[in-house]
Order: structure tokens, then C-alpha cells, then sequence
């Protein structure tokens, strides 16, 4: 595994335990695809830093027990901003 990898590997694996902001998010901070900040927390960390893997397999895991609450969230987010859209377009 090349260094600039597994250095990126640790400061994601860090970020994320800190922050427990989800794969999407840290994907879009350190500019790489959520593919590989999921190959990184899951396959290449553990080999790195089996006891940061564990922390981050936890939050993992825990992200994956509300994902059905979040996205029900963010579409109501969704369309109440659409809904107030239209009622601005209406009243104008």
C-alpha cells in the first residue's frame, strides 16, 4: 500500500471518529469518492490501526441503525423546501 494512501487512510479514520460525521460528508471534505472512504474505513484501516478501525466500525454500524430515519429526514427537508418555493412563486 503506498504511503500518501494510508496516511489518508489515518486522517480519515481520526476525522471521522472525531467528528462522527457520515461517509457522504467526509468524502466531499477530503475531496475523494464515497467508495473510498468506505474502502479506507473498512479495508485498509483495519490492517493499519486495528483499535481506530474498531472505534470507526462502531459509528459505522450505528450510522447504519438510523440511515432509514435520515433519509426520511432529508426528504422531508426535501419537499418542504419545494413546498415553500412554490408558495413564493404563487404569492409574487
Amino acid at each position: 500500500m503506498h504511503e500518501y494512501i494510508k496516511e489518508r487512510t489515518l486522517k480519515i479514520g481520526h476525522y471521522f471518529v472525531e467528528t462522527r460525521n457520515t461517509v457522504r460528508t467526509i468524502a466531499k471534505e477530503f475531496g475523494v469518492s464515497k467508495s473510498t472512504v468506505h474502502k479506507d474505513l473498512t479495508e485498509r484501516l483495519p490492517e493499519i490501526n486495528p483499535e481506530l478501525a474498531r472505534q470507526v466500525k462502531e459509528i459505522l454500524e450505528y450510522h447504519k441503525s438510523i440511515r432509514h430515519i435520515r433519509g426520511g429526514e432529508a426528504t422531508k427537508i426535501k419537499y418542504k423546501q419545494k413546498t415553500g418555493k412554490k408558495k413564493q412563486e404563487v404569492s409574487v
